[in-house]
This record gives C-alpha cells, sequence and structure tokens, in this order.
C-alpha cells in the first residue's frame, strides 16, 4: 500500500472504489509481478479480474456498462494499479483509451453494439495508430483501407508498431489510409482480433515493462465491414486526436504509479538500512534526496488531477494534459533514479523492485508522444 497518499475524492463510492482498487493491487497483483515480468508473460488473468471488479468501465456511461465515474477518480484507481505493477497500469489505461474513441465518435448504434464487451471485462482492446515509419507523425500513416463495394468491406493491407496488448487484443482500434491528403484521408475502424488476414510480430524485447507485450499487427488483405468505420471517411485524424489527450493523462497516472512505488521502497529501505550504528534514513543528505522525490510525485499527481477536474467540467484540458504527461513521466524518471541510489548496490540488482522501475519508467517519456511533443503542444497552446 503506497505510503503517506492523501487524497481528495469527490464521495463514498470513489472512495470504496479507490480502497477496492488498492486491495486487488496489493493483495492480488503485486505478488505476481517480479515472476511474471522475469518471464514476460501476458497478465490476461490479471486484466480479467479488473474487468470482473468493474474497474476497467469506471469513466463511462452506465447505459453501456460503464460506471459513470469521474475521470479523476478513473486516473487515480489506474495509478493505484500501477503502483503495484506498471505493465498492467499501461493496459488498462490503453483499452480504456480504446473504449473513449467509440464512446466519443461513434454512433448510437455501434456504441450500444460494442461498447458493453468492451466495458465487460470480457474483451481487452489496442490502438493500433503507430507504424514502423509514423510515430509522432500521424499523418505519415501508411497502411490503406480500400473499399470493395460489392461487399461493402474495406480491405486493409499494412503494418503496425508498437502496439500495446499486442497479439492478445480481442479487438483494435485500427487508423488507415482511405484517401490520400495526409490528415483527411484517414478514417478508423473496430477492427476484431480474429479477423482472417490480421498476423502478429514477434513480441518487443523492451527494456521494462516486459508484461505489456507489444508487438507489431500486420494486415493482409485483412477485410473490415464497412459499419465497422467509425466517423465518416477522411475523419480519422480528428478521432485519432479525439483521445490522445485522455490517453496521455492515463500515462500520467501510470507514471505517478511507478514514481509513488519507486518512492515507497526508497523509504522503507532508508528506514531499515543501518550504516555508521544508525539508520541511513537519519542522514540529513538521504533525507533530502527523499524531500525532492516525495515533491517530484506530489507535483505529478496535482498535475493529472487538475487536467482530470477540467476534462470533468467540460472545459479544455489539452494542454493541461500535455503538462501532466511531460510532468509524471520526468519525475518517474527521476524518482527512479534516485530510488536506485538511495538503495546503493542494492538498488542496482534485480533483488530489490526499484531496478524493474527504473526500467519502467523510462518509457513513460516515449509513448502516448514524446516529451519532446508535448512541449511543443504546450508551447503553441501558450502563443496561440
Amino acid at each position: 500500500m503506497p505510503t503517506n497518499v492523501e487524497r481528495l475524492l469527490p464521495g463514498e463510492d470513489a472512495e470504496a472504489l479507490l480502497d477496492l482498487a488498492r486491495s486487488i493491487a496489493t493483495e492480488k497483483l503485486a505478488p505476481q509481478v517480479a515472476e511474471m515480468e522475469e518471464r514476460a508473460e501476458f497478465p490476461a488473468e490479471a486484466y480479467a479480474l479488473l474487468g470482473r471488479a468493474g474497474l476497467l468501465s469506471l469513466p463511462f456511461p452506465e447505459a453501456h456498462g460503464g460506471s459513470d465515474q469521474p475521470y479523476e477518480v478513473y486516473l487515480q484507481v489506474i495509478e493505484e494499479i500501477a503502483t503495484a505493477w506498471p505493465s498492467v497500469g499501461v493496459g488498462a489505461s490503453v483499452h480504456t483509451l480504446t473504449a473513449t474513441v467509440l464512446a466519443a465518435n461513434a454512433t448510437e448504434e455501434q456504441r450500444a453494439h460494442w461498447l458493453p464487451q468492451m466495458l465487460s471485462g470480457d474483451w481487452l482492446g489496442a490502438y493500433a495508430l503507430s507504424e514502423p515509419q509514423a510515430g509522432s507523425d500521424v499523418s505519415a500513416i501508411a497502411t490503406k483501407a480500400v473499399l470493395d463495394e460489392a461487399s461493402d468491406e474495406y480491405v486493409v493491407t499494412g503494418t503496425k508498431q508498437w502496439i500495446s496488448n499486442g497479439s492478445h487484443a480481442d479487438y483494435y482500434i485500427l487508423f488507415a489510409r482511405t484517401g490520400d491528403d495526409p490528415k483527411r484521408g484517414l478514417s478508423a475502424f473496430v477492427l476484431p482480433g480474429d479477423t482472417a488476414g490480421v498476423s502478429f510480430g514477434v513480441p518487443e524485447k523492451k527494456l521494462g515493462l516486459h508484461c505489456d507485450v507489444t508487438t507489431q499487427v500486420i494486415l493482409d488483405g485483412a477485410r473490415i465491414p464497412a459499419a465497422n468505420r467509425i466517423g465518416p471517411e477522411g475523419a480519422g485524424m480528428r478521432v485519432a486526436l479525439s483521445a490522445l489527450d485522455a490517453g496521455r493523462l492515463g500515462i500520467a497516472a501510470v507514471a505517478t504509479g511507478i514514481a509513488q512505488a519507486a518512492l515507497d521502497h526508497a523509504v522503507a529501505y532508508a528506514r531499515e538500512r543501518r550504516q555508521f550504528g544508525r539508520a541511513v534514513g537519519e542522514f540529513q543528505g538521504l533525507q533530502f534526496l527523499l524531500a525532492d522525490m516525495g515533491a517530484e510525485v506530489e507535483r505529478a499527481r496535482a498535475t493529472y488531477l487538475h487536467a482530470a477536474r477540467l476534462k470533468d467540467a467540460g472545459r479544455p484540458f489539452s494542454r493541461q494534459a500535455s503538462i501532466a504527461k511531460l510532468t509524471a513521466s520526468d519525475a518517474a524518471m527521476r524518482v527512479a533514479t534516485d530510488a536506485v541510489q538511495v538503495l546503493g548496490g542494492n538498488g542496482y540488482t534485480r533483488d530489490y523492485p526499484v531496478e524493474r522501475l527504473f526500467r519502467d519508467a523510462k518509457i513513460t517519456q516515449i509513448f502516448e508522444g514524446t516529451n519532446q511533443i508535448q512541449r511543443m503542444v504546450i508551447g503553441r497552446d501558450l502563443l496561440r
């Protein structure tokens, strides 16, 4: 259980949800992490457990199987999960991102058809946007979807890269080119995972987040019914951007969870480790280091909660989402690095969790828009 986390929640229901999330994270997820991450095993049962507990459907309407919870509550649940197991926090955030795309852009008929299964925990989603040559530059997407008017199906060919939940997803929110215009030629689709013509690359051998299985998704003549298109043809860029701010907040919450876990381990070690006849935490130099780490964690949490509360109020939050993602991911990297320092030689070994948290933290500065991209977003918004 995270130490010294003071949360202001909007009501008793939210407090009960956080208690449930913390209980599952500490009692069910945390005991598995070291072994599962060592084996790079996909945590299917962890997602099923979260789904059964109703923790994969929090910020969506009850009419579609959601819980009608504010985004600030959902993000704090993600933080609790990520504090115990960052890979699962990322996978849960990605799943929510896919459902957010559908909830915000689909027809009512599509929402009624897809969302109940997406939110029940029976299905796990993946977000198929990036490609080998199209990461931050969405306009460079080359995957093509050509309409076969005779069957009213799109025939899709191309390769997606860096897809979290990779070959284990039940469906993919897929972005493909239906026209030549770089920005107005993209369209979005729901792609069932068992579609013929869909295959997967070998899972990436990553620095961290080993249980966040990440693969290529290879499309070779895969056929998608036109009814699975989300929004009008050519609206894919708008659809993609409509969910990215919310997705960045999910990563900010994950990064905060990583930072909190690293701080918790460092504080516990500083209390127990003795040198020169006393606990190392009694030395002022180490206290100052821990104090800076604590301030980083609190600052990260404050930025994502501020952006979430703006979103919940229906106000613009794009700049604040980028600030939160930038602040929290940089904090995760700094706090995890300092946690290794607090533990000294022990922190550099796999016998202690801070080594893994150090590796997990780095990717939060890269995915959902690199922190350089976040700085561009923030700067442009300030100068607008």
